[in-house]
């Protein structure tokens, strides 16, 4: 079982699925290993990523997946947690002790929360319970390819919007912004991946720390309150909401 097919794709296509290059910030290609061993669904991603300008190349099984993982240049992996030969945490664990840090994707039917934390211990960056939709692979893997590093920067600042993370406060312009602790880890996560897609499951994940997604309106409240202090009346939007996927953070054109 594979990606869920809900409707979505069409709507966020543009947003949140054109950036192959740009996930890597450069012209070149991001290069991708999926490591798959349903065809079907291996088929399906790899159209998926082929559109968006991902190149993919595909193992079927686990010691197929071992040997191209080790022989480097992928920018980033997908990996099914269960495989003929080799199961995915196992894949995850030689390349680590290998020391190969390329980031990893790991797919799995086992959605609880302690298979969860164990594929994350093994070595993976990131956990995707199947079946899934495909803009959320797709928004997980950017983020893994554009993953920032955590910077000793106390101040952020993306367009007029700057945070300053040691006196806790927040301004637009000259426009001092009144938030929340929750707000202000909301947009600190927002800021640190400028112009980059956020699913509702990644915020709860990241910003709330669930270990499953629930089903819950609780972003949606809380990104409601965010953008009515960000995104006053007579100023460009900064905060995009693209319709049953996620948002965005952008500064002003």
């Amino acid at each position: 079982m594979g990606p869920a097919h809900n409707g979505e794709h069409d709507d966020s296509g543009a947003a949140a699925g054109t950036r192959g290059d740009e996930a890597r910030g450069s012209e070149s290609m991001a290069k991708v290993l999926l490591i798959e061993d349903d065809k079907d669904t291996a088929d399906e991603i790899r159209a998926e990523l082929g559109d968006r300008g991902f190149e993919v190349d595909w193992a079927a099984n686990g010691i197929e997946g071992l040997d191209k993982a080790r022989s480097g240049g992928a920018d980033a992996m997908i990996v099914d947690r269960m495989l003929p030969g080799m199961d995915g945490l196992t894949i995850i664990e030689a390349i680590r002790h290998d020391g190969l840090r390329t980031p990893v994707l790991v797919l799995s039917a086992l959605g609880a929360v302690d298979d969860r934390v164990r594929g994350l211990r093994a070595g993976g960056d990131d956990y995707l319970t199947k079946p899934f939709a495909i803009v959320e692979l797709i928004a997980r893997l950017e983020a893994l390819l554009r993953r920032p590093v955590e910077s000793r920067d106390t101040v952020l600042r993306v367009g007029p919007l700057e945070l300053d993370l040691i006196e806790r406060t927040a301004k637009r312009g000259e426009r001092e912004i009144e938030l929340l602790p929750r707000e202000f880890r909301l947009l600190e996560y927002m800021m640190r991946r400028k112009e980059q897609m956020l699913t509702r499951a990644m915020l709860l994940e990241e910003v709330w720390n669930y270990k499953f997604v629930p089903q819950t309106n609780l972003v949606d409240v809380h990104m409601g309150r965010l953008r009515r202090k960000v995104d006053e009346p007579d100023e460009p939007p900064m905060i995009h909401n693209v319709r049953g996927v996620g948002f965005i953070l952008r500064a002003p054109a």
